[in-house]
C-alpha cells in the first residue's frame, strides 16, 4: 500500500515537471525568446536584462518601450521587415451630399413666339445636338410676320420698276424733278420695309434660303420648328400635341443640360467653413461605383450657414465625359482642405493599439532583436498610418504581424 502511494506521487511529478518543461519550450521558441526589462530590474536579478548570447538589452524609462523580442535568424526571416520612408498626407474633410445636374448650363427651351404644340421629335433621356429639332409649333405671328415679309417683297419690286422707269423718262422726255425725287424715296422706304420683314423672319429661325422660298412661292408654312441650343441631354419634356406654349411660361415644353460636368452639392460643418476655398480639389465617390473617383473643384460656397444644421453648403463642379453620373446619386464628399504634409508612414499591420490606448510599432537595429515602441499616428490615408512621433525615416520597421508579437509578448510576461 505504501509503495503504492508512492509511485503515484513520483509519476505525478513527473508529469508536473513534463508540462513546465512543456510550457518553457512554447515561450522559448518561435517568435523567439521574450524578455522584459522593466520585470528583470523589479525582480532585481542582473541576468534577465541580457539576452541568451549575453548580449544586454538597452536601458529605458519607459517600459514599454524597453519591451524586445529576441529572434533567431531563421524565425526573423518570417517578419516583414521594411525601412521606413515619408508619403505626402493630404488635410482633408469629409461629408455627403448628392449629385445633380450643372443648372449654369440646363437650358429651359421655350417657343420664340406663342403657338399650339404640333409635332414632338424627342423624348426624355435624348441625346441631342445643337440644332437638332425638338418640336414645332403652329404660329400665328409666323404667318403674320410670312404675310408681311411677301408684302413688303412685292412693294418694292414694284417701286423698283417705277424708279428705273422714272429714270428713263427723265433722260428722254425729261420729267420733273420732283417725280424723280419721288421715286427713289418710294423705292429706299419698301427697301426698309423688306429688310425688316426679314428681320423678323430671322427672329423665327427663319434662313435666306427659307425666306427667299416663301417671297417665290407666296406661301408660308406655319409650322415653327423650335431646335435644341445646345448639345446635351433632355432631361424633362412637359410637352404635348395641341398644348398651347408661350415664352417664358413655365414650365417650358423641354428642358436640356449639358452633362459634360455635373454638380455635386454637400453640406459641410460649421467648423470646417475656416478651411473651404474657392478651387480646391474635391475626390466624389458613389455607391454605384465602388473604388472609382470623381475628381473636381468647388465651385462656389454658401454665403450663410443655416442656423438649423449649422452646415454650408458647397457646389463642386465634376467633369463626367462619359455621363455615368445620374442626379440624386447618394455621393461622400472628400475635400482637399490645406496643402499635403510629407511623413513618416507605416501600414495599418505595423501598428498595434494597445490596451492602454497607445500606438506600438516593432523597431529592430540588428534584424535579429525587435523591440516595441510608442508611436504617435495621425491620418491614415491610401493604405499607411501617419506617424507624427516615435519614428525616423530610414528605421527598420515590422510592417506585418505587429498583433502577434505584442500577444507573444503579453503572454511570455505572465
Amino acid at each position: 500500500m505504501h509503495v503504492n502511494k508512492t509511485k503515484t506521487a513520483i509519476g505525478a511529478a513527473v508529469v508536473l515537471v513534463g508540462l513546465m518543461v512543456a510550457g518553457g519550450a512554447y515561450f522559448a521558441g518561435f517568435p523567439g525568446r521574450l524578455l522584459r526589462e522593466g520585470a528583470a530590474t523589479a525582480a532585481g536579478s542582473d541576468d534577465a536584462t541580457r539576452s541568451s548570447s549575453g548580449t544586454p538589452l538597452r536601458p529605458s524609462s519607459d517600459p514599454l518601450a524597453a519591451q524586445s523580442v529576441e529572434l533567431s535568424p531563421a524565425e526573423f526571416a518570417q517578419f516583414k521587415v521594411e525601412a521606413v520612408a515619408e508619403r505626402l498626407f493630404t488635410i482633408r474633410r469629409e461629408s455627403v451630399g448628392t449629385i445633380d445636374f450643372n443648372q449654369e448650363m440646363s437650358v429651359p427651351v421655350f417657343p420664340q413666339v406663342p403657338g399650339k404644340i404640333v409635332t414632338l421629335f424627342a423624348r426624355a433621356g435624348d441625346d441631342v445636338k445643337k440644332g437638332t429639332p425638338l418640336y414645332t409649333i403652329d404660329s400665328p405671328d409666323l404667318v403674320q410676320a410670312g404675310q408681311t415679309l411677301i408684302a413688303t417683297a412685292g412693294v418694292l419690286n414694284l417701286t423698283t420698276r417705277m424708279l428705273e422707269r422714272a429714270k428713263q423718262s427723265s433722260v428722254v422726255q425729261g420729267i420733273p424733278q420732283k417725280d424723280l425725287d419721288q421715286a427713289v424715296s418710294d423705292q429706299q422706304a419698301a427697301e426698309g420695309a423688306f429688310r425688316a420683314a426679314r428681320d423678323a423672319m430671322r427672329i423665327f429661325g427663319k434662313t435666306d434660303a427659307d425666306m427667299d422660298r416663301f417671297v417665290a412661292d407666296r406661301k408660308i408654312d406655319p409650322a415653327l420648328v423650335v431646335p435644341s441650343p445646345i448639345t446635351g441631354r433632355i432631361t424633362a419634356r412637359n410637352a404635348g400635341p395641341g398644348l398651347l406654349a408661350q415664352p417664358g411660361t413655365a414650365p417650358a415644353p423641354y428642358s436640356v443640360s449639358d452633362i459634360s460636368t455635373m454638380w455635386m452639392l454637400a453640406n459641410v460643418v460649421e467648423t470646417d467653413f475656416p478651411l473651404l476655398h474657392m478651387g480646391e480639389e474635391v475626390d466624389v465617390t458613389v455607391n454605384a461605383y465602388p473604388g472609382r473617383v470623381f475628381r473636381g473643384r468647388i465651385v462656389n460656397i454658401g454665403a450663410a450657414i443655416d442656423p438649423m444644421t449649422h452646415r454650408v453648403p458647397v457646389r463642386s463642379e465634376v467633369p463626367d465625359p462619359k455621363h455615368e453620373l445620374r442626379p440624386g446619386m447618394f455621393a461622400t464628399f472628400v475635400i482637399h482642405t490645406g496643402q499635403a504634409v510629407r511623413s513618416v508612414a507605416v501600414p495599418p499591420n505595423g501598428v498595434m493599439r494597445e490596451g492602454d490606448g497607445t500606438m506600438t510599432v516593432w523597431v529592430t537595429t540588428d534584424h535579429r532583436r525587435l523591440v516595441r515602441r510608442t508611436v504617435r499616428v495621425g491620418l491614415q490615408q491610401d493604405g499607411f498610418n501617419q506617424i507624427l512621433e516615435g519614428l525616423q525615416p530610414g528605421e527598420l520597421v515590422a510592417t506585418e504581424a505587429a498583433l502577434f508579437l505584442s500577444n507573444a509578448l503579453t503572454e511570455a510576461s505572465r
